[in-house]
């Protein structure tokens, strides 16, 4: 009892701030900065496509189809990201009330931090769009894949906040308390140089971590489709953002509604919340008409456009199919049934009433005659009263 007394005594009683934020690449003509904040980013993206990789190559995708995707979302992502991080914190580049006075030079510094999720969502969902058509597969089917790949880049990109020392939330006394540098310009202003935050990164990444497992249990459970799995992760996020979003005291565009005012992100998180509702809602009352495969019509693979299982019996094939099997085949199929003790009775006409007789070719009927005689004992050749019952015996062997 007194060691784990005395383990927890040990226990910092905060979270200090980071005394790292990247490092410097020497180069001829200087030094190339590598932020912390942007291998965050980086390290989100790698676990982020490890996901979804092996979630789309489940579904029988076309191999390379999710790099063809990515190599369009991703960029479209970032750039998306910072416009709304831009537009929704418009102080610092555009000055306050855009007076002018702000520096436009920063907007492209994204190693500074500052990417809005929901501009990442909605441009990068414009660079997947233009992906799948590319590599004729379904938006919404990514979508689904995607989602707990998405939160997880999330959970891991989040905390790229910590090393930058931004985006936490108000004082606290708790233990796990953020410590945050006094001489760090996002200090705020006025208060003690020993105070404790609200590390909301952490609330956030642990919330999206729970957000993956939850996702991933709903779709093993009810196998969603048709992007009801994205709308799933895109009401779980924005439930868990309002609250975390709340607690945050850096700036951000205030939004006066209802007599409400409160941060930008809080209303969009409860806009975009009521949104997905009503499409999942939506969703699931429509009734599936088209089939469940992630390819676009046109694109469907020959192997998964008729039998899957790898029966090739040519009664389960479609006229098409049946259209391409040789003539031959498809007349003498099992010939020792339809065959009678005497080959040689196959050419009369009266023969075509036994069930399931299929007649030889000409060529075969021929030679067929030439060479057999009728066993002994079985009806005349011209005995209008016989009708081959398709399962006499074989006499010589001989098909």
């Amino acid at each position: 009892m007194q060691t784990v007394l005395h383990a927890a005594a040990m226990l910092p009683a905060s979270i200090p701030s980071p005394d790292w934020s990247g490092f410097d690449i020497p180069l001829p003509w200087g030094s190339l900065r590598i932020h912390a904040y942007a291998l965050c980013i980086l390290a989100g993206i790698v676990v982020g496509l490890w996901l979804t990789s092996v979630r789309w190559n489940k579904r029988g995708t076309p191999e390379g189809s999710l790099w063809d995707i990515a190599i369009w979302a991703i960029p479209f992502g970032i750039i998306g990201g910072r416009l709304y991080h831009v537009f929704s914190s418009p102080d610092a580049y555009f000055g306050p009330g855009f007076d002018g006075t702000g520096d436009l030079s920063l907007i492209p510094q994204i190693q500074r931090g500052g990417l809005g999720i929901w501009g990442a969502v909605l441009l990068g969902a414009v660079g997947a769009w233009i992906g799948c058509r590319r590599a004729g597969v379904k938006l919404t089917a990514f979508l689904d894949a995607a989602a707990p790949g998405l939160l997880l880049a999330q959970a891991v990109g989040r905390w790229g906040n910590y090393f930058n020392q931004e985006l936490f939330g108000g004082p606290t006394t708790l233990p796990w308390g953020l410590q945050i540098d006094a001489d760090n310009a996002n200090f705020p202003a006025g208060m003690p140089a020993d105070t404790l935050f609200h590390p909301t990164f952490l609330y956030e990444s642990l919330w999206n971590i729970a957000g993956v497992l939850i996702l991933l249990a709903l779709d093993r459970k009810f196998n969603f489709r048709r992007g009801r799995l994205f709308w799933i992760y895109a009401m779980y996020y924005t439930l868990g953002r309002v609250w975390i979003e709340a607690m945050r005291i850096d700036d951000a565009e205030q939004i006066s509604l209802f007599g409400i005012t409160t941060r930008l992100n809080v209303w969009t998180s409860i806009v975009v919340f009521l949104a997905a509702l009503i499409v999942f809602v939506v969703l699931g009352l429509r009734k599936r008409d088209e089939p469940d495969t992630p390819y676009l019509d046109g694109h469907i693979p020959a192997e998964n456009d008729g039998d899957t299982d790898g029966d090739t019996h040519a009664g389960n094939r479609d006229d098409a199919e049946l259209a391409a099997v040789p003539a031959d085949s498809k007349s003498i199929r099992h010939s020792d049934k339809s065959v009678s003790d005497s080959e040689s009775r196959g050419n009369l006409p009266d023969n075509q009433s036994g069930p399931g007789h299929t007649s030889a070719p000409t060529e075969a009927v021929t030679d067929s005659t030439a060479s057999t005689k009728p066993a002994k004992g079985s009806p005349a050749a011209g005995n209008p009263d016989h009708q081959d019952s398709g399962s006499a015996p074989d006499t010589d062997g001989t098909k």
